[in-house]
């Protein structure tokens, strides 16, 4: 027997929370022109874009979108890969954007590149904290943190507005 998954956040409530995390990251980088919005594919990218769309709205920050392929299953095994060239990302303030933080084996694995090159600051955006780390990675921006078990999944849908929401099954 299969059981529906239970709505945590409504579609309002998702955009609420990326609203918020918009206004937090705009103060966090107030003396800055520009900030990088590094989203790990495919979640983590859409709520770059999402997240690029209100910080448009609301501040005069230059803010472009960084896609981060991986491979999440083994990212030991994967190479990571930008959609651009290290050299654009040298000296700028970087918030790296994964929808939930569970582990944190994923974002750690994504830093690699990052750390190869001199940026002014990294940062951690996510629209779920489910605090279950096994790895030494704290989000600086969370939409919600969430206690489940480790056998409850998280489910964030940001592609289809008309079930836009976080659901846990």
């Amino acid at each position: 027997m299969t059981v529906a998954p239970t709505l945590i956040l409504d579609r309002k409530q998702v955009l609420q929370k990326i609203k918020r995390i918009a206004y937090e990251i705009y103060e966090d980088n107030a003396n800055e022109q520009e900030v990088i919005l590094a989203g790990i594919y495919d979640k983590g990218f859409r709520f770059a874009q999402l997240l690029q769309e209100q910080l448009k709205s609301i501040s005069p920050l230059a803010v472009h979108l960084v896609r981060i392929d991986l491979e999440k299953l083994s990212p030991v095994q994967s190479e990571i890969q930008l959609d651009c060239e290290e050299s654009f990302l040298k000296d700028k303030s970087i918030v790296l954007l994964d929808d939930v933080l569970n582990t944190g084996r994923t974002l750690a694995h994504s830093l690699k590149p990052f750390l190869q090159i001199s940026v002014k600051k990294i940062r951690v955006a996510v629209i779920v904290n489910r605090s279950h780390t096994l790895f030494p990675i704290a989000a600086d921006f969370v939409g919600y943190a969430l206690s489940t078990t480790l056998q409850e999944h998280i489910d964030v849908n940001l592609e289809d507005s008309d079930q836009l929401g976080v659901y846990l099954s």
